[in-house]
C-alpha cells in the first residue's frame, strides 16, 4: 500500500470519484463530508452499547451511508453505473423499526432534550448531524442532479435515530429529559 498522503489537496481542492477536482469548500464536499461524519457518529453509538439489539441495523446504516457518500462524491453519469445503489428496502426497514419502538414507548407529550445517558446523548448527536447532512444534500440538489431517494433516506434516518434515542432511554431505564419551557 502506498502513502496515505498525496499532497494533491494542499491547495484546497480534492478529487471526486470520477477524478474531477473541485474546491474542498464545494457544496458536494460539505454534503458527503456530513454523511461521513454521521457514519462516524453511528459507529460510536453502536460502540457505546455493544449489546444493543439495534447494533445490526446500525451496521446496515453505516454501510448504506457509505453508498450515499459514494453517490454524492460522483459527478459522472458514466461512473454512476459502477457505484452501488441505495437499498430499496432500507427506508421500509427504518419505518418498521420506528413503528416497533414507538409501540412500546410512552406517548410523546413534551420536547425531548438530549441527555440522561451517554448512549442517548450520542444518539441525539447522530440525529443532529443527520439533519445537517439532509440540509446539505437538499442544498446540493438545488444545483446538481441528486437522487431524491438520498434525501428521503436521510429524512427517515433522522426520524429513526430520534425514536432510537427514546428507545435507548427506555431500555436503559433512564428518564427522558424533557423541555420544561421558559420559567
Amino acid at each position: 500500500m502506498g502513502k496515505i498522503y498525496s499532497k494533491t489537496g494542499d491547495k484546497g481542492s480534492t478529487s471526486l470519484v470520477a477524478g474531477t477536482r473541485i474546491s474542498k469548500a464545494h457544496n458536494r464536499i460539505a454534503a458527503y463530508g456530513s454523511v461521513d461524519e454521521l457514519n462516524a457518529h453511528i459507529g460510536l453509538l453502536g460502540d457505546l452499547d455493544m449489546k444493543g439489539e439495534w447494533n445490526g441495523i446500525l451496521s446496515k446504516i453505516q454501510n448504506e451511508l457509505f453508498v450515499v457518500g459514494s453517490q454524492l462524491a460522483n459527478d459522472s453519469e458514466d461512473m454512476k453505473k459502477h457505484l452501488p445503489d441505495l437499498s430499496p428496502t432500507l427506508i421500509g426497514e427504518l419505518e418498521n423499526e420506528i413503528d416497533k419502538y414507538t409501540a412500546v414507548l410512552p406517548e410523546l407529550k413534551h420536547f425531548i432534550l438530549p441527555g440522561g445517558h451517554q448512549v442517548v446523548s450520542q444518539a441525539h448527536v447522530a440525529r443532529t448531524v443527520c439533519r445537517r447532512a439532509e440540509r446539505e444534500v437538499i442544498k446540493l440538489s438545488e444545483t446538481e442532479d441528486i437522487d431524491n431517494q438520498i434525501i428521503v433516506y436521510l429524512n427517515r434516518l433522522s426520524d429513526y435515530i430520534f425514536v432510537l434515542s427514546r428507545y435507548m432511554a427506555f431500555v436503559n431505564k433512564v428518564s427522558e429529559k424533557t423541555w420544561q419551557g421558559l420559567h
